[in-house]
């Protein structure tokens, strides 16, 4: 991309700080004395470039994922009634999908994935910020064993050359975590996922085929999950920036303005690293919504070892 068009993506991220600023504050109102996990991010531009790069007739001003607020459920009945709620309320942000459209608990990708997703347009009250009027965010519900697949996919996606999620690279990636998100969801959501037509049995022995070729899972086993965050940091905005070589940097800002610049500066400065912008209530809950970059897969570990001996028993 040019330098104009890199500045004119820059300027149209940055312009859905209000956004998200906006529905992360009215999604932790309705979350309050629950057990939710609400956290929000500005999409990565290197990941606007990718998606871009991938979808030719893709235009940035009709991109719905630019903001997003994710939230993580203990299961899926807390998640339907929440957003079956969050539906029904009553605000002037206007819901841009058919409820099902993005329902991927019901309809789970090829890949796997499992989650629901919902975009809204942006509608202020009155005299409140109307130049935000008409920009979308993309909401994602997921429950904790959903978020502990997702959170697997991504730290593979940084560890090696494969990428699942976007379903690139060894096809032996790809169908481990098909497998792993049938197992999940059967042993532990009584539901299904991808792969439907396969037995238990035939579960058990294709994965473990499988991970004896690759090592997966040896490898998420011998993974050191960092703690070196201090948990008496209250910055609201925070910088994670993952680096093959360095592994993870935390760059804490009290205020949005100097994170946002220095989100600018960073991505200019290391093209090639993994950096976001992210905001949470604490560390503690920003460490759970962004685990991947942590690199923190032990609730993935521990349901795939009991989701694979409740097949086997």
């Amino acid at each position: 991309m040019s330098g104009t068009q890199i500045r004119s993506l820059e300027l149209w991220r940055l312009a859905h700080k209000d956004v998200i600023n906006s529905f992360q504050s009215l999604l932790r109102q309705r979350a309050r004395g629950k057990e939710i996990e609400v956290a929000q991010r500005l999409k990565r531009r290197s990941t606007i470039i990718d998606k871009l790069s991938r979808y030719p007739r893709m235009q940035l001003a009709r991109m719905d994922d630019v903001a997003g607020c994710r939230m993580i459920f203990p299961s899926i009945v807390a998640l339907t009634s929440f957003r079956d709620e969050l539906h029904r309320a009553k605000f002037n942000h206007i819901r841009k999908n058919d409820p099902a459209k993005y329902d991927y608990i019901t309809s789970p990708t090829e890949r796997g994935y499992r989650g629901i997703h919902d975009v809204y347009e942006y509608r202020a009250r009155r005299k409140r910020s109307p130049i935000c009027n008409g920009l979308l965010i993309e909401l994602q519900y997921r429950t904790q064993l959903q978020h502990a697949w997702a959170t697997a996919v991504e730290v593979v996606t940084q560890l090696t050359e494969n990428e699942p999620k976007f379903d690139r690279g060894d096809r032996r990636h790809i169908r481990l975590f098909c497998l792993a998100s049938e197992i999940l969801a059967r042993v532990h959501e009584e539901r299904k996922s991808c792969l439907p037509d396969l037995s238990d049995r035939q579960l058990v022995e294709e994965l473990d085929a499988l991970d004896a070729q690759i090592g997966v899972m040896d490898m998420l086993l011998n993974l050191a999950a960092f703690k070196w965050i201090d948990d008496q940091a209250k910055s609201k905005h925070v910088i994670l920036q993952s680096t093959k070589a360095e592994g993870l940097k935390m760059h804490p800002f009290d205020l949005e303005l100097e994170a946002s610049t220095a989100l600018l500066e960073l991505e200019k400065q290391f093209p090639e690293d993994d950096i976001v912008l992210v905001g949470a209530d604490s560390v503690a809950e920003m460490t759970s919504a962004f685990r991947n970059y942590f690199r923190d897969v032990g609730d993935f570990l521990r349901l795939m070892r009991s989701g694979r001996d409740g097949l086997s028993a």
